[in-house]
C-alpha cells in the first residue's frame, strides 16, 4: 500500500477519530497555535459516554471545555504549563496543576513515568512523500507521538510547513481529520510607558552578538522593541513571537555569531498572529526542535553570550522568585525559567534576567517583598538569580549577602514601598539601618 493510499483509508470525520478514545484513557493535546480545536471539540462531544478520561497538555488556545463543572468525573486535566483557559478549574480543584522544567516532560513519556494512550495534533498536508509537519508547534508532541498507542492528526490546509524536526509520516498516525480553518491566534500583549522602562534596563545588558530567549508577555515584547541599535543577535527559545519578525527582516536578528546552529532560529513553538505564521512558512532560518532539546540547559549553555530573559510575580528580600503561583492559587507554570536561567548561567558570557514590573494591581502592591506569599512557589532559587531588573534599576544578586542582595533589592523597589522593606530587612537582621534613613 502507497502512503497516498494509507492517507485515503485513514480520512474520516472529527467524531468518528474521537471513537477510539475509551473511559480512563490519557490523552495529550499539542500545545499553543497548535492547538487541534476540531479535535478537542469532537473530545467534549463524547463526555456522556466517556468516565476518567485524562487530558494533559501546556498551555493551549481556545475553550478547554473539558474543564467546566458539568464534565467533572468524565475528564479531569493535568496541566503542565496554565493558560487562562484552565486556570479557573484548576484553582477551584477540578483540575490538576504538575510543578515541572518543561525540558523534563518529554522524559516522563520515555520512562513510562506519565504513559499516554491518544495523542491530538494539528498538522500540515503531506509533502509528495507523505511526511506533514507539527508547523507552529514542536513542543513536546514529537515525543509523545513516539510514546503513544494512538495518534490522532487534525491536517489542516492552513498550517504551515517549518523547519527543523517538524515531520511525522502518515504510517505512524491512525486517524486523520482534514480541515481548512484559520489557526487560533495570540495577540501581543500591549508595552505599556512602565514595561518599555524595565525592557531599556534588559536592554542594556545584552551585549551584540548575544543569542536570545524570550517568554511571554508585555516586558519581553517591550525587548524586542529595544534592540534596533545591536548587532548578529540570535534566538535560542522555547517560544517565539511576533517581535522577532521586524528584527529579522531588518538584519539584527541574523544569527551570524552563534556558537550553536549558526544562521539558525531554534524554536520549539511560536505564539503568535497569521503574519507569524506567514513568516515560518517554508522559511530556513527557523530550526524548530523538541523542547526536551531547545530547553536542555547543557544545550543552551553551548550557545556563547546566552542572554535568558524570564519573568516574576514575587521576588523576596534574598532573592527566591515566584512565577507560578499568587499563594497557593497556580497561575502559570515553571515553564523553561530554570532550564535557561541556569543554561544562562554556565554559557560563556551568559547573562540570566529575570525582569519584572516593580509593582501589581495599579501600584497599589510591591512584587519585591519581604517574603512571599504563604503558599507561593519557589520557582527560581536565589542561587540561581543573577539579575533581577525592574523600571526603576537593575540588581546583581550572585554571589551577593542576605545584607547586600536586600539592598540591592530596596533600591529597585517602588520607593512607596522601599520605607516598610527597610524595616523589615533591619528588623530580619539582613542589614542595619542606614543613618539617612531609607535607601535612595
Amino acid at each position: 500500500m502507497t502512503w497516498s493510499e494509507d492517507y485515503q483509508r485513514k480520512r474520516m470525520s472529527a467524531a468518528q477519530a474521537l471513537e477510539v478514545v475509551t473511559s480512563g484513557a490519557r490523552v495529550w493535546i499539542q500545545s499553543g497555535c497548535g492547538t487541534p480545536s476540531v479535535l478537542v471539540d469532537a473530545l467534549v462531544g463524547r463526555a456522556a459516554s466517556l468516565r476518567n478520561v485524562e487530558i494533559i497538555h501546556m498551555k493551549t488556545l481556545g475553550a478547554a471545555d473539558y474543564t467546566r463543572p458539568e464534565f467533572e468525573g468524565h475528564f479531569r486535566h493535568r496541566g503542565l504549563f496554565l493558560g487562562d483557559n484552565v486556570r479557573e478549574a484548576v484553582c477551584n480543584g477540578r483540575a490538576d496543576y504538575t510543578p515541572i522544567f518543561l525540558s523534563e516532560i518529554e522524559g516522563l513519556f520515555e520512562t513510562g513515568a506519565l504513559p499516554l494512550d491518544v495523542v491530538l495534533m494539528q498538522v500540515s498536508p503531506p509533502d509528495a512523500h507523505g511526511f506533514v509537519s507539527l508547523g507552529t508547534t514542536v513542543d513536546c508532541t514529537l515525543t509523545a507521538i513516539r510514546y503513544a498507542r494512538i495518534v490522532i492528526a487534525e491536517v489542516n490546509r492552513q498550517m504551515p510547513r517549518t523547519h527543523g524536526e517538524t515531520t511525522v509520516h502518515v504510517n505512524h498516525i491512525s486517524a486523520i481529520v482534514e480541515t481548512d480553518r484559520p489557526l487560533l491566534e495570540l495577540e501581543a500583549e500591549s508595552c505599556t510607558e512602565l514595561h518599555m522602562r524595565v525592557a531599556s534596563n534588559v536592554a542594556a545588558l545584552i551585549p551584540d552578538g548575544a543569542t536570545l530567549q524570550t517568554g511571554i508577555g508585555g516586558i519581553s515584547e517591550a525587548v524586542l522593541h529595544c534592540l534596533a541599535d545591536k548587532r548578529d543577535l540570535g534566538i535560542h527559545t522555547e517560544m517565539c513571537p511576533d517581535g522577532v519578525i521586524d528584527l529579522m527582516e531588518s538584519g539584527v536578528i541574523n544569527g551570524e555569531r552563534k556558537t550553536l546552529h549558526r544562521g539558525k532560529a531554534v524554536v520549539a513553538f511560536v505564539l503568535g498572529t497569521q503574519r507569524l505564521f506567514d513568516f515560518i512558512r517554508e522559511n530556513p532560518s527557523f530550526e524548530f526542535r523538541s523542547i526536551s532539546y531547545t530547553n536542555d540547559p547543557f544545550v543552551v549553555a553551548q550557545n556563547e553570550r546566552m542572554v535568558a530573559i524570564n519573568g516574576a510575580l514575587q521576588v523576596d528580600m534574598t532573592g527566591q522568585v515566584c512565577a507560578d503561583s499568587l499563594g497557593t492559587r497556580p497561575y502559570s507554570g515553571f515553564g523553561g525559567q530554570i532550564d535557561f536561567i541556569r543554561g544562562a548561567a554556565r554559557s560563556k558570557g551568559g547573562v540570566p534576567i529575570i525582569a519584572l514590573l516593580s509593582t501589581a494591581r495599579g501600584g497599589t502592591v510591591s512584587r519585591i517583598v519581604p517574603v512571599l506569599e504563604p503558599g507561593a512557589g519557589v520557582v527560581t532559587s536565589r542561587a540561581d538569580v543573577h539579575y533581577a531588573v525592574t523600571e526603576h534599576g537593575t540588581a546583581y544578586l550572585h554571589g551577593k549577602t542576605l545584607r547586600e542582595r536586600a539592598e540591592a533589592l530596596i533600591a529597585i523597589a517602588d520607593p512607596r514601598f522601599r520605607a516598610e522593606l527597610e524595616d523589615f530587612a533591619v528588623r530580619s537582621h539582613y542589614m542595619e539601618r542606614k543613618a539617612e534613613g531609607v535607601l535612595a
